[in-house]
């Protein structure tokens, strides 16, 4: 199926949950490779709704910066990128600032996210916006990177000598998405995209920014997740993916989850619940996993189907 806004942009619109987390008792959920096959959590299929049983949970505002000004996305796109893997992640960065969309949408869902304030009382900015772009398809930090090697990777984006991104450490994020061929430290196993900001001293700035990997190789039943299931967990079945490109369409959700704590927590030291800042619990985890109404689990909610069978966010 081609790429479409709609059907790129309607996956996440499920994050909404994700932004209510001060007063909905939600447990995050992937199907990690340390879950057990006999767990009971895995046991609950499309025929039964369930409600996450975690404590209720806290978010706090630490007094640190949000992005109230316009916000604009600079991408790296390391590795080997088809035109259309870009569409669709392009098509869903623009979808969070579109006007009048017919519900469910994106836009729809940001509108929760500007909710969240600085200590002046200023909103979360309404608009996101694509920046500028860097491709950078020979892999010039190989195909294994660590974390801070990641950062390596965006200050050769912001210096190099045709054509680097422009630093705006005040609204610009820096997103830097890695191709199915690239292995980043705790892949897989850990996550599957993170934020935090750049060091001074490697990046020569403070720079707030996210990875996310394309899973398809390496780990779709984790990362991809409704769109592919591990073999190690039974019962479960995939989803068809909105746009055809399993590790894409699973990109989507992890990237609209970084973008939105990356707005309201760009310093790590704004809003976050728990009290160590270097593992904090944002906005989006709670409800990782969690797609429609009655979510939670393995259970992905209630879920609609496009007319050809792919599936959309309640």
């Amino acid at each position: 199926m081609a790429p479409s806004t709609s059907h790129a942009s309607v996956l996440l619109i499920a994050t909404i949950l994700a932004l209510l987390l001060a007063a909905t008792p939600i447990t995050c959920w992937r199907p990690w490779p340390h879950l057990k096959p006999n767990s009971s959590d895995l046991l609950y299929d499309s025929s039964k709704k369930f409600e996450g049983s975690s404590e209720f949970v806290h978010l706090r505002y630490h007094m640190g910066p949000v992005l109230t000004g316009n916000i604009t996305v600079h991408t790296i796109w390391y590795g080997r990128w088809e035109k259309s893997q870009k569409k669709i992640i392009r098509e869903f960065i623009n979808s969070i600032s579109t006007v009048n969309a017919r519900p469910p949408s994106v836009s729809g869902w940001w509108r929760t996210v500007q909710l969240y304030t600085d200590q002046t009382g200023a909103n979360i900015s309404h608009t996101v916006q694509l920046g500028q772009e860097k491709n950078d398809r020979f892999y010039s930090h190989g195909k294994s990177l660590t974390r801070l090697s990641i950062q390596s990777v965006i200050k050769s984006a912001v210096t190099a000598k045709s054509k680097p991104l422009p630093t705006n450490p005040k609204n610009g994020l820096y997103l830097l998405l890695t191709s199915d061929d690239v292995y980043v430290q705790d892949f897989c196993g850990q996550v599957c995209g993170f934020h935090y900001f750049t060091f001074p001293s490697i990046v020569g700035y403070t720079l707030p920014y996210a990875w996310v990997g394309n899973s398809e190789k390496l780990c779709p039943g984790v990362c991809a997740y409704p769109f592919s299931v591990p073999k190690y967990i039974p019962g479960l079945k995939a989803l068809k993916s909105p746009n055809g490109d399993v590790g894409v369409d699973g990109m989507i959700s992890v990237i609209a989850h970084e973008i939105a704590e990356l707005a309201t927590n760009p310093l790590v030291n704004a809003w976050y619940a728990g009290q160590d800042p270097s593992f904090p619990v944002e906005i989006a985890d709670l409800c990782e996993g969690i797609y429609g109404t009655g979510g939670g689990g393995s259970y992905t909610g209630q879920m609609l189907l496009d007319h050809d069978g792919a599936t959309e966010a309640d």
